[in-house]
């Protein structure tokens, strides 16, 4: 019976894994489109595909999952768009990237490495943290480092 009961356990870890992961994907996604509909108006599969250096078929796959789960919508077939949920993902997951890629700038690190570091840390930063680093930012920026 102990067995099922450590099976059960380490089941409910795999699983809580395995939804980090797919949020980390509806975050870079999210973070991707609203990106390059900022800068050219309009977003496509193969875009997307282009962009992040993955298949089409990939792209579409998570597209499918993304819209169904209220994340995207796709009103014109190949055009790809936000919906309010999934702008607020955006909005969020691109402050976690410029905050933490200005606190790793501050730090002296180099840029290339900056942007890899920072692709993976936005995912795994809690909010409380986040707040922190914002707020040391600031008191650098105001000169009022304690």
């Amino acid at each position: 019976m102990n067995d099922l009961k450590n099976c059960s356990e380490r089941a409910i870890h795999f699983k809580k894994a395995r939804l980090q992961r797919q949020r980390e994907l509806a975050e870079d996604y999210t973070e991707m489109i609203a990106d390059l509909i900022a800068l050219q108006g309009k977003v496509r599969v193969c875009d997307i595909a282009r962009e992040m250096g993955i298949s089409h078929v990939s792209v579409l796959k998570t597209i499918k999952r993304l819209t169904r789960d209220g994340y995207l919508m796709r009103d014109l077939h190949p055009l790809i768009d936000l919906t309010e949920k999934g702008k607020e993902m955006a909005s969020f997951s691109k402050k976690k990237h410029l905050i933490l890629s200005h606190f790793l700038r501050k730090l002296g690190i180099s840029e290339n490495i900056v942007a890899t570091d920072v692709e993976g840390i936005e995912h795994y930063i809690s909010p409380e943290t986040l707040h922190a680093l914002e707020e040391h930012l600031q008191t650098l920026k105001d000169g009022t480092s304690s």
